[in-house]
């Protein structure tokens, strides 16, 4: 053989091993490029997934306080039919009152008119003094535990409220 031959060969065979590892350096090239696209998919789904959950919680607790502020509304507009039925009550009530002491004022005055003496008037006025007090203070206690019974129902709603907040909230700390 010739060194023509020889070298001939040689550049072949350099060639070949050129080829071959530049197959080889391609082919692990694409292999590590498949990795590694694989290993970003994964990845990606992974934080998509983390993240629909996150959406996922976030629009619950927003629903959460959206509910809970309509609770709350609908406990202020409770209370204020509540409190405005009970004033409506109590006026009538003191409307009543008012109309009663008026009616036995006039059938006081009346029989003072119609009275024979002096002493008789005395009597007859001392006497209507006497009842309209006692009355008056009667009227009074009636009207001090009605207006005490009322603000207890009108806070009722807002108090519930208020002890579910302090339950939710407590549990979410």
């Amino acid at each position: 053989m010739t060194t023509k031959t020889k070298m001939a060969e040689t550049v072949a065979a350099v060639n070949e091993t050129a080829a071959a590892a530049a197959q080889q350096g391609f082919e692990q090239t694409v292999t590590s490029l498949k990795d590694g696209m694989a290993q970003a998919a994964a990845g990606f789904e992974k934080t998509q997934a983390k993240m629909k959950e996150g959406v996922e919680k976030a629009m619950k607790t927003a629903e959460e306080f959206v509910a809970f502020g309509q609770g709350n509304v609908e406990a202020f507009v409770k209370s204020g039919q509540i409190w405005a039925a009970g004033v409506q009550d109590l006026q009538k009530q003191m409307a009543a009152t008012a109309q009663a002491s008026f009616e036995e004022s006039v059938a006081a005055f009346k029989a003072i008119a119609a009275a024979k003496s002096l002493k008789d008037a005395f009597d007859l006025q001392a006497s209507l003094a006497r009842g309209t007090i006692e009355k008056t203070l009667a009227e009074s206690g009636k009207l001090t535990d009605a207006s005490l019974k009322l603000t207890e129902q009108v806070l009722a709603p807002l108090t519930a409220r208020a002890t579910l907040a302090v339950e939710k909230f407590s549990k979410a700390v």
